[in-house]
């Protein structure tokens, strides 16, 4: 009995990881949200002791530390030791809430001189003046009021070390608890009030009075004196309330006035190790140009038919035909340069160029892709643009709007650490030569970050002359919301991602990717078109779902198995709002995760002042 005392705890943080790992993908099991909380409080709240604080420390960095090793198992796919060491460090965030759980957050904790059984009978008189308190009348109310009030600190400090965890050393919000709701469209529309950070709240909150309560039910049940639990209707009034304004925002809301925009979206799923792509420079721009122009000529034909069909029905009323107003290609979808000079000089190679004129001369399209850009000068005047030394280099977003021939470029601002750059690398040797442990190929180079301000402007397909503006984004920045909300509040109207989880290979990381994309739409009510080499090309609705809300078809390219790891194309139709709306999340950013972080730091300090204030 002794042995299971002392485990128990320990193996149910570890049951905690799991199950809350199971929220995400390649599992998808949003239930566990709920479920997976159960044995954390349990093991935490119930760690008593004089060293409860180092206790509830060490469950939570064990909880975190398996649930990030499951949910993160992706990064393997590039490197061992870069899986685990990341895994160790956001295990942390776990820990921190451990901390804070186990002492001014612990609901169960009591005071030193009931642990130590001091003489003089203190324990016992303790305890009678507790039974007669729980008899008073009114004690039902008070102690419901304490339920709430610890769940509210418990949730308020997870909610804000998330928060903390999507700034600190460039930040990492990747699959906060908020969005194991990705597929439960209604719980998550309060994302466009307090962010993904901000639904994090609620499963903590929740679950914190379920299990204060069902501890109170069991001690009540064994004393034979039970008392209503406000704080568990209190709970589900909460609970209710952010269900129904789900409702209200899916089906109850007017919607904003939009114009369609016919995107064709081309995804070649070109296989790829951490060193390189593994297919030759020809068979991508041969694989680009074939895949293109098939989806066009299939196009075509569908509205050939399509005006037969009617012809032969004479019916009176025009036609819908499908052709598309933008290509998008994905990130690094070209194997070339864009070379940048001073005075707006652009020159780009010549097979990139005759792929793009090939595909232009079919349509007057404009044409979205990623490739690096690289700061250039001429050597002689006659010379081509070249490299810099010690020029910067950019992993962009380029568009070519119809009947141009200047590109218009993104640079993206939020690279990914030791991926795109590592700090001080020139300064430590070590890291350079770690990076290359892992990654088994020669480190190149880190990129520079862009420094736009303002949204991409680009034409509108059906007004001669007029602009709108695109909240631009490449790879993993359509997961940093703080990152895009400098747009969206500079009138961007539709966000565009371009991605290549390919580094990957066939994990879940793109899924999961995906999954944390979805809330940029939401948060900010802008629909997104996203173009994936390897990963999950689709178009959002402004409430996070794939679903075109006119045609009830799922806009996401899947093949026969519903897998996103698949060449094809996908032509969809996405309605961009006029003047989109400026939500609260996107006016104020995470302020319910700020002030619940502000709120828990209080809680400890009065916590903290009240126990040294009685010992003295």
């Amino acid at each position: 009995m002794r042995i299971i005392k002392v485990l128990w705890p320990w193996c149910a943080v570890v049951l905690s990881g799991v199950l809350l790992a199971l929220c995400y993908a390649p599992f998808d099991t949003p239930a566990m949200v709920w479920v997976g909380l159960i044995p954390l409080f349990a093991a935490v709240w119930g760690s008593g002791g004089v060293k409860r604080g180092p206790r509830g420390f060490a469950l939570g960095y064990l909880a975190g530390l398996s649930f990030w090793l499951i949910n993160l198992k992706w990064i393997s796919e590039v490197g061992t030791i870069g899986w685990i060491a990341v895994s160790c460090f956001l295990a942390l965030y776990f820990a921190l809430w451990g901390l804070f759980a186990s002492g001014a957050g612990n609901p169960w904790r009591q005071r030193p001189e009931v642990l130590g059984e001091p003489e003089g009978g203190i324990a016992a008189k303790v305890s009678e003046r507790q039974r007669k308190e729980k008899r008073r009348p009114g004690r039902s109310v008070e102690e419901s009021r304490r339920v709430l009030m610890f769940a509210i600190v418990n949730a308020c400090c997870w909610c804000g070390l998330e928060w903390v965890r999507g700034w600190f050393f460039t930040g990492f919000g990747w699959n906060g608890l908020g969005v194991a709701f990705h597929n439960q469209p209604i719980l998550a529309q309060g994302a466009d009030l307090v962010g993904v950070s901000g639904l994090s709240f609620l499963p903590v909150f929740v679950m914190g009075v379920v299990v204060q309560v069902g501890r109170g039910l069991y001690q009540e049940i064994q004393s034979g004196r039970l008392r209503a639990h406000w704080d568990f209707g209190c709970a589900m009034v909460v609970l209710a309330s952010c269900f129904m304004y789900g409702v209200w925002k899916l089906h109850g809301e007017r919607g904003e006035a939009a114009t369609p925009l016919n995107v064709l979206l081309v995804q070649l799923n070109i296989p790829q190790e951490a060193s390189q792509k593994l297919w030759s420079a020809e068979d991508i721009y041969r694989g680009y140009e074939e895949e293109t122009l098939e989806a066009l000529e299939s196009l075509s034909l569908a509205n050939e038919q399509r005006v037969k069909e009617v012809m032969e029905a004479g019916d009176p009323e025009p036609v819908s035909l499908d052709v598309p107003d933008w290509i998008v290609w994905p990130e690094s979808a070209l194997p070339d340069v864009l070379y940048y000079g001073q005075e707006n000089e652009q020159e780009l190679g010549r097979r990139s160029l005759s792929l793009l004129e090939e595909v232009k001369s079919r349509g007057q399209f404009t044409l979205l892709f990623g490739m690096l850009e690289y700061e250039a000068e001429r050597i002689m005047p006659s010379a081509p643009l070249t490299r810099k030394e010690r020029g910067k280099a950019f992993n962009s977003l380029v568009a070519l709007p119809k009947g141009e021939r200047m590109f218009r470029t993104y640079r993206k601002q939020h690279l990914v650490l030791f991926g795109e750059t590592i700090p001080y690398v020139e300064q430590l040797g070590v890291l350079r030569w770690l990076w290359e442990k892992s990654a088994g190929t020669e480190y190149g180079g880190s990129f520079s970050a862009g420094d736009q301000h303002e949204p991409m402007r680009l034409p509108f397909p059906s007004a001669e002359g007029e602009e709108f503006s695109v909240i631009p984004t490449v790879c993993f920045e359509d997961t940093v919301a703080r990152k895009m909300r400098k747009f969206v509040k500079g009138g961007g109207q539709l966000i565009v991602n371009i991605t290549n989880d390919g580094w990957f290979k066939n994990s879940e990381a793109a899924a999961q990717h995906f999954a944390n994309a979805k809330f940029r739409s939401i948060e900010f009510r802008r629909p997104t078109i996203r173009s994936a080499n390897t990963g999950v090309s689709a178009v959002i609705n402004s409430h996070g779902t794939v679903l075109n809300r006119k045609t009830m078809e799922r806009r996401i390219l899947l093949n026969d198995s519903d897998s996103h790891l698949t060449r094809g194309w996908l032509y969809s139709t996405v309605y961009v709002p006029l003047a989109g709306p400026l939500t609260p999340y996107a006016r104020f950013g995470d302020w319910f995760a700020v002030l619940a972080l502000l709120a828990a730091i209080g809680w400890w300090i009065m916590r903290r002042r009240d126990r040294f204030g009685k010992r003295g």
